[in-house]
């Protein structure tokens, strides 16, 4: 006899569809399991065979925090080559990497958080490096590329589910976690949501993460448009993931809640099905979910939904059909051709900005490569570990010869003298191990600590010699010359012992602050000044020790020399990603740090013939003039340096195009803050400055030419075609770039908007006829009378070219539209987050849970515009909704106000709102001048009579 085989359960049935298999398993968990599988971390549910799982494997641009993998450029770097195709190969080589790191390690999760789709709406954001681009038709472009990639290419199965960041309106890292994004409704639609929307609709992204930050007063966990919007865009269940800690923000640190169980439920009703807080520890999230349903803030049913959209994912993973799952063990890791890969992203990468004819370089010259990053091959917060290793110095060895290449990085070689005339003295780690940060793997990098197997710093009577770096503002590291930094672990020991700067909070960080004839030296990452004691030298709180700077050589001394004997001088210079702009801190200016400029001047000083190769990852504010040819870069990656010395050497024509725009000096940048792009002329959508360097710029060693540009409407579209042709003497890429203009809008329009670009490979002489068709509907705006998307009637030009500033043809299309209508404010009324112009405004909540108000910023006065109101016959009063204290005056045509209306007394809370009226005579079409006046929030105006 043979035991009877238990049916299999529905779940399990691979012929049934994903839908009914997710209600099966549903509906066998109780409510204990379904609680605890909304944490990250989600238990086994051993009796029923269900594996553990988790949301989130960093993999921005390779597989980040688990041990080495292939590493890619920076994500701006893959933004800076337009170029869908080779990002969308990139995510393909990414995905199957975390395939193959998986089947090592269960640590690696499926669930991928990438892309990253802010868009780079201000060059100072900390996070900038993230990012593609900052126009959303470029970013959207390239961060579908990349989901495609991940998602894989089987109609059922999904290789890894990629999640989008950041939801939403967020740049800055400046008090990120309670600073409110004011975003008028012109700037939501057409530019934050529009990256999102159309990333979504393509169909390869299972969820989103929301942002730290608050958007018109209101958390982005709580987020009315997650359903008003998001859901809207697909028909797949998307899996929205919490940031790390987010949910417990919305109570500790920006008091949207008074109780965590509040704050849990409003998250888990308005759409976040995964709770990322606490690390690994589940019970804090459990407790506060019990909590709420305990309180009837939650019910089961809410549970349920969540939970589904986490089921959906794991099954698209194939996690229940492990035999019918085309990716189950079939990734690829560290391939030939994913390095290959890495190196033609590299390449493709790379923006050639200024050229006089100095590149490329001839095969026999004599190269000076200098700088603090010439050999450097940097990573950031979300780089995996290299496996290979290519810097700017290294290639330029491998590709001219080491005979022909000098090197002289330009550091400051320091000692530290103390009071008591001893010096700094870094001991011999005898039989110490080589260790890289990060190379075993960890599931929150955050927590590793610094080592303490090394010797802490001595003193004695001559002192080591270190290689002093300012970062910029003050901001310094000092290497030994073994190779490692200075670096303080838990025991609050200053030893030699990181391989670079890095960590959460980066722990070999120091500044030298003047103190009577010395300086004192403050660690950074702890806050308190380095003393010298009996034990050893550490930090503490007492006694700091004052320092004698003794400088044996500085940096420019070494640039000078090293460039008065060469050719050619390059100088490598830019940013260290884990110093001075990052994750968590925003830059301050545009400008290179002071000791890199000194370097800069130094070389040019010593030999005209000097080439700047800027490494970064965001832009600088440079002065080009008097440079023969000037590169941009991202970190490039393990191929980094590779790259740049095949494009220096002419085997690679440079390609990459700017995605953002470089602007000349910080006076052209609008506060950090200020969201609204059209009010504040930002990005190359509405800058009316002379850029440093245009967005789409980027020059080759070829020539090109355009021509036949032709153009009609036809069934719903505008057919675009044009011709360009390589005139130049290489084979080369060219950047075929379309834009629009409106002509004659009625509201304030883009001065230049990307429509579509194509990037093509042409032989000398070559032609390509490009052809591009451009929906009707992708000329429109959002207008704000009627609330909704509106093409307006009448001519768009048509320019294309090599940048939004170079265009070479240019050609007029007349469109059908609607024709702009006045408001019809006596039905309607006018919603106070509905303007068409807004002076010292910021929109905040009208609920906790949906709705815009405005109020004046920082409790001052504001002013508000909305165009062209229809009074029709006229009226006779006018009602306000309001909250708080303050007034509210009315006028006509920017002429004298006609009503002032205050509350009598002031409201109990923000969100309790009175109706006041007062007497108004107005008919006919008229603009509408609204003045606030105080801590007042303003919901709706209505007209009757």
């Amino acid at each position: 006899m043979s035991a009877h085989t238990p049916p299999m359960p529905p779940f399990r049935d691979p012929r049934l569809p994903f839908a009914k298999r997710i209600d099966d398993l549903l509906s066998r968990l109780t409510l204990e399991e379904k609680t605890a599988f909304l944490h990250q971390f989600a238990p086994a549910v051993e009796r029923l065979g269900v594996a553990a799982f988790r949301t989130g494997q960093e993999a921005l641009h390779g597989v980040a925090w688990m041990g080495a993998a292939t590493v890619f450029p920076q994500s701006v770097g893959l933004g800076a080559t337009w170029n869908p195709e080779l990002v969308r190969r990139v995510g393909d080589a990414v995905s199957k990497e975390v395939r193959a790191m998986r089947a090592k390690d269960d640590r690696v999760g499926l669930n991928v958080w990438a892309p990253t789709v802010n868009l780079l709406r201000h060059p100072l954001w900390g996070r900038n490096e993230e990012g593609y681009s900052e126009d959303p038709k470029l970013t959207s472009a390239i961060a579908t590329a990349y989901t495609h990639g991940l998602r894989g290419d089987h109609p059922t199965y999904w290789r890894t589910a990629p999640v989008l960041k950041h939801w939403l309106a967020h740049n800055n890292e400046t008090d990120r976690s309670t600073a409110s994004s004011s975003v008028r409704p012109r700037v939501l639609h057409e530019y934050d949501l529009r990256a999102f929307r159309d990333t979504v609709g393509a169909g390869a992204v299972a969820g989103v993460m929301p942002a730290y930050n608050l958007v018109n007063g209101r958390p982005n966990h709580v987020s009315p448009y997650l359903a008003e919007h998001l859901r809207t865009w697909t028909e797949e269940d998307l899996l929205v993931c919490s940031d790390a800690g987010a949910p417990s923000n919305l109570v500790d640190s920006e008091h949207y809640f008074d109780t965590h169980e509040e704050a849990t439920a409003a998250s888990l009703v308005a759409g976040v099905d995964s709770f990322t807080d606490h690390g690994t520890d589940s019970s804090q999230m459990i407790g506060r979910l019990r909590g709420a349903l305990e309180r009837g803030l939650l019910t089961e049913a809410d549970l349920d939904t969540a939970v589904r959209r986490q089921l959906s994912v794991r099954f698209r993973l194939g996690e229940f059909d492990p035999q019918y799952d085309p990716h189950d063990a079939t990734g690829e890791f560290d391939t030939p051709a994913h390095r290959a890969l890495a190196q033609e992203a590299a390449e493709q990468a790379i923006v050639l900005l200024k050229n006089d004819g100095m590149l490329p370089l001839a095969p026999d010259i004599r190269i000076a490569v200098v700088g603090v990053l010439a050999d450097e091959c940097k990573l950031d917060w979300y780089s995996g570990t290299l496996l290979h290793r290519s810097t700017p110095l290294e290639g330029l060895y491998e590709r001219f010869g080491a005979d022909r290449v000098e090197f002289a990085e330009g550091v400051d070689r320091v000692r530290l003298k103390t009071s008591a005339g001893a010096f700094l003295h870094v001991p011999v780690a005898e039989g110490a191990a080589d260790k890289v940060r990060g190379a075993e793997g960890a599931l929150d990098p955050a927590l590793l600590a610094g080592r303490t197997d090394l010797p802490a710093l001595t003193t004695d009577a001559t002192g080591t010699e270190l290689a002093l770096v300012d970062w910029g503002e003050g901001v310094l590291t000092l290497r030994a010359p073994d190779g490692r930094y200075l670096s303080v672990a838990d025991d609050g020991r200053v030893r030699a012992s990181a391989d670079q700067p890095g960590g959460w909070v980066v722990q070999e960080t120091f500044r030298l602050e003047p103190h009577g004839n010395g300086h004192l030296l403050k660690h950074l990452g702890t806050g308190r000044h380095v003393c010298v004691s009996t034990d050893g030298v550490k930090v503490a709180d007492e006694d700091p020790e004052v320092f004698e700077l003794v400088v044996a050589e500085r940096g420019e001394e070494a640039v000078a020399r090293a460039a008065a004997a060469a050719d050619v001088v390059v100088v490598v210079a830019g940013n260290d990603p884990h110093i001075n702009g990052r994750e968590t801190e925003d830059r301050t200016t545009l400008r290179l740090p002071g000791q890199q400029e000194r370097l800069l001047r130094a070389a040019r000083a010593a030999n005209p013939a000097t080439v700047l190769a800027l490494v970064s990852a965001y832009p600088y504010a440079v002065d080009p003039a008097g440079l023969p040819a000037v590169l941009w870069t991202a970190h490039g990656g393990q191929a980094a340096g590779t790259a740049l010395a095949r494009v220096l050497a002419g085997d690679v024509s440079p390609a990459g195009r700017l995605p953002q725009t470089w602007y000349a000096d910080d006076a052209d940048l609008p506060g950090l803050l200020d969201y609204d792009v059209i009010g504040a002329r930002q990005t190359y959508l509405y800058f009316e400055g002379t850029p440093l360097f245009p967005f789409g710029h980027g020059l080759s060693y070829a020539s090109f030419a355009y021509g036949d540009l032709s153009a009609r409407v036809e069934g719903g579209a505008v057919r675009v075609s044009f011709s360009v042709t390589n005139t130049g003497d290489v084979t080369a890429d060219e950047v075929a770039q379309l834009y629009t203009r409106a002509v004659g809008a009625s509201v304030p329009r883009p001065r230049r908007e990307l429509l579509d670009h194509r990037r093509i490979t042409l032989a000398p002489g070559a032609t390509a006829e490009l052809d591009f068709d451009v929906p009707v509907t992708v000329f429109g705006f959002w207008d704000v009378a009627q609330d909704r998307w509106r093409v307006e009637p009448g001519a768009y030009e048509l320019l294309a070219g090599a940048s939004s500033e170079d265009v070479r043809l240019r050609t007029v299309v007349t469109l059908d539209g609607e024709p702009t209508l006045p408001r019809a404010v006596v039905a309607n009324g006018l919603a106070a987050a509905g303007f068409d112009e807004q002076s010292g405004i910021e929109i905040v909540d009208l609920t906790k849970v949906s709705g815009d108000a405005v109020t004046p910023a920082g409790t001052e006065a504001g002013e508000l515009v909305y165009r062209a109101c229809d009074f029709g016959r006229g009226i006779s009063e006018v009602t306000v909704e309001v909250a708080g204290q303050g007034t509210v005056e009315l006028s006509l045509d920017g002429g004298p106000a006609l009503a002032v209306l205050s509350p009598a007394t002031p409201a109990s809370g923000p969100y309790d709102y009175v109706s006041l009226g007062a007497p108004v005579v107005a008919a006919g079409v008229h603009d509408v001048h609204l003045r606030l006046r105080g801590p007042l929030r303003l919901a709706h105006v209505g007209f009757s009579g």
